[in-house]
């Protein structure tokens, strides 16, 4: 079997709520979602998911190859952007073809990709996680409601303007998840929001009134050392990861005890998240890789040592794309289609007519310009909260 070609569809996946971080909101609730399809000489095809906008610099690397070959041909598409560099875009592109390779190499054996791997449960624990921060606490409640009832008995929320705000929030939700647990596990993400002695004072706080169970990039991304004194200061775990695209960029986290969770972004392949995990299982850490539309790393999550959760960020699927996976009893529930379990219908696929869009030059994802230099975290975060929160009641 060899790879003669790819197409590339985009589709939309409406979440029904405002959803987006400190940093930015997309108040629509409705974003593109990517659909790379690989397509071999006998009539079968990898799909992937995620922006692969630099396929043309990539491809080449498995053109004409037998897709059975992923983990060589993860480093041949490496090795094709040597001078140029793989982060950013370009990773995106080699793991939205590394997924596809993979769900391809599941359908030549007939089976789902979480038994290629390894599996041998097909539950994947996970927590719920609903990119929270424009909803109001009303709309906060709903959604929270809706995982609890899914057995979902642990949550992360996005948060770091406003300490009052978020401490009741995570009350809220906190109290939602007690009819499935005692003690539900609390994790909050501040998007790298802080600076490293803010980030403790903060901590502190929150951990004050909440028995945080992690504390996700409080600071940047790559301050291994930020990341080492917030560990060193707090009670809860320190988490990040999700933005790294290599195992170079893990390096210096790892030797500077940086990380108590590593994190890996689905978007990034199935081949960099095990690579990630072993990684993580060398240094006695836990691995919890962030959601994405329809849940590819659940496949691979079950086939490694160190899973601790999987972030799931929503109940439903984007238009056109069923799945053949299920929630339940606080996670996810893999299905016995074959490879990634993902069906495509192109009738219903279509280009979304939005003008939000993750890959925005105006935003979402835009740093703010005050973002870890803000004397008076409270007084700016009440009026963009505000905002977001009144976009998101419109939406």
């Amino acid at each position: 079997m060899k790879i003669t070609g790819y197409r590339s569809l985009v589709t939309t996946h409406d979440w029904g709520r405002p959803v987006g971080d400190v940093n930015g909101l997309i108040a629509s609730g409705v974003t593109e979602v990517p659909i790379l399809l690989l397509t071999t000489d006998e009539g079968l095809t990898g799909i992937g998911l995620g922006d692969h906008s630099e396929i043309d610099r990539v491809f080449g690397a498995v053109d004409g190859q037998d897709p059975r070959a992923v983990s060589a041909l993860y480093d041949r598409m490496i090795d094709f952007v040597f001078k140029s560099g793989h982060a950013g875009k370009t990773f995106g592109t080699i793991g939205a073809i590394d997924t596809a390779l993979w769900d391809l190499k599941a359908k030549i054996n007939g089976e789902p990709l979480w038994k290629t791997l390894g599996g041998r449960d097909r539950f994947v624990p996970g927590y719920a996680s609903g990119l929270c921060f424009g909803l109001d606490d009303e709309g906060l409640v709903s959604l929270y409601s809706a995982f609890a009832g899914c057995g979902f008995s642990s949550a992360k929320l996005k948060g770091g303007l406003d300490l009052d705000h978020d401490i009741r929030r995570l009350k809220l939700v906190r109290d939602l998840l007690k009819r499935n647990t005692p003690r539900p596990a609390m994790m909050f993400d501040a998007n790298e929001a802080w600076n490293r002695k803010q980030a403790i004072r903060n901590i502190a706080e929150i951990e004050a009134e909440i028995d945080l169970t992690w504390i996700e990039e409080p600071v940047r991304r790559w301050d291994a050392e930020g990341l080492a004194a917030v560990s060193q200061a707090v009670r809860a775990a320190v988490a990040t990861g999700e933005n790294l695209t290599g195992l170079e960029q893990y390096t210096p986290l790892l030797c500077a005890g940086a990380v108590d969770i590593v994190q890996a972004g689905s978007v990034w392949g199935i081949t960099h998240f095990n690579r990630t995990a072993t990684v993580a299982y060398a240094h006695n850490l836990p691995i919890s890789p962030v959601g994405y539309c329809a849940n590819p790393l659940a496949h691979a999550a079950t086939a490694i040592p160190n899973l601790l959760t999987i972030e799931v960020q929503d109940l439903h699927f984007p238009v056109g794309l069923r799945v053949d996976q299920e929630f339940a009893d606080g996670g996810i529930v893999l299905g016995d289609a074959p490879g990634l379990g993902f069906e495509v219908d192109e009738t219903l696929t279509r280009a979304p007519d939005v003008t939000e869009k993750w890959s925005a030059h105006a935003g979402p994802h835009i740093r703010p310009a005050r973002a870890g230099l803000r004397l008076v975290p409270e007084a700016d975060g009440a009026s963009q909260i505000k905002a977001a929160t009144a976009a998101g009641s419109h939406a």
